[in-house]
Order: C-alpha cells, then structure tokens, then sequence
C-alpha cells in the first residue's frame, strides 16, 4: 500500500495483549501502541487533527506559521504535520528538554526557541504568546483546542471498541493535555453507562 502523505499513516494504532502481567483468566490486558504513530506518539492525531481543524475554519492555510509551547511529542507531531502541509513550524521548549527530542523536531524543519529552563514550561507559554501576538502566527493551544479531545472521540476511542469487541471493563491512560481520556472516556461513558 502505497500512501501520499506521512499523515496518513497516523492512527489505526495497533493493541498487543500483555501475556505476563496477570495471571490465566484474571484479566486480559491490552495496550494500544500509540508508538506506532509515524511520530512514535499519541500526539500525532492532535497535531494532525488541530492543524485540520484551523484550516478548515479558516485560521491558517499553507505558508502560514504555526507556533506551540511544547515539552516534546506534540511538538515532533506538530513539527512532522505542519513539514507535510506546507506550514512554517516554530516550537518554543524550556532548554532542559532533552537533545533527541530537539534534533528530532528541527529533522521534520521546525525552528526551535529555547527559554530559560528554570521557568519551566510557563516561561515557555509566555514567549510562544509573545511571538504570536507580535507575528500574528497561529498557536493551536494544545491544553484548550477543542479539536484534541475530539480526536480522540473520534479515532481513538472508536478504534478501541472496534478492536476489543466492546468488551472494556477498564480503561487507562495517562495524562498530560488530558485529551485522550477526555475524549476516550466521553465515548465509552456514552457506551457503557447511558
């Protein structure tokens, strides 16, 4: 299968059921590898989804520069997207976040703006709104956009009730944005408790 873009391929993550964490018939548990993401996370489908959301309520279009305050993955989607969709990507990152993450993003062409490290990832936030204000670039807020969780409603949580069956007594995630389980956990509490 031949694909057109590197976006394409984000989502439709596949599950591996854990053989040795509990014993026979306990439990079966299942992780979904959101590593399998072209960007190796979870973030690609807020990126991709964030992205389409602003173009398609006419925010940006192509040529445009998109800037983010980000400690790494949704930066590396953020990064890879914008690369495929002809957007100038700018990441503003404390310069404590690791050098991999750094070569990764700048790989896919984003420019980096490194801020002091001791004021974390709010010194970050300050001067990703700073450029944006004075540039006019447009900065998807990963932590409010709308078009997060829904992604997760509208893939993730689909894909996992198609790939289980339905059958789910539990589910976790961690959190970081707080969109995948917001928008895994409105879908399956619309299943499984209305």
């Amino acid at each position: 299968m031949i694909f057109n873009s590197i976006y394409e391929l984000i989502g439709n993550t596949p599950m591996i059921k854990l053989n040795r964490l509990t014993d026979e018939g306990m439990a079966e548990v299942l992780v979904k590898l959101e590593s399998f993401n072209p960007g190796s996370s979870v973030k690609d489908r807020i990126a991709l989804s964030m992205i389409e959301k602003a173009e398609e309520i006419g925010l940006i279009k192509p040529g445009d520069t998109i800037i983010e305050p980000t400690s790494g993955n949704t930066g590396i989607g953020l990064a890879m997207v914008g690369a495929a969709k002809g957007y100038k990507v700018i990441l503003v990152m404390p310069e404590t976040m690791s050098i991999e993450r750094r070569k990764l993003m700048k790989a896919y062409g984003a420019e980096l703006v490194l801020t002091d490290g001791k004021k974390g990832m709010r010194g970050a936030v300050e001067e990703a709104e700073r450029l944006a204000k004075e540039n006019g670039y447009f900065m998807p807020q990963q932590f409010k956009n709308i078009a997060n969780p829904q992604i997760h409603m509208k893939t993730t949580a689909q894909e996992i009730l198609k790939q289980t069956e339905g059958k789910i007594d539990m589910f976790i995630a961690g959190v970081g944005t707080g969109g995948t389980i917001t928008g895994v956990g409105r879908i399956l509490k619309k299943k499984f408790l209305i």
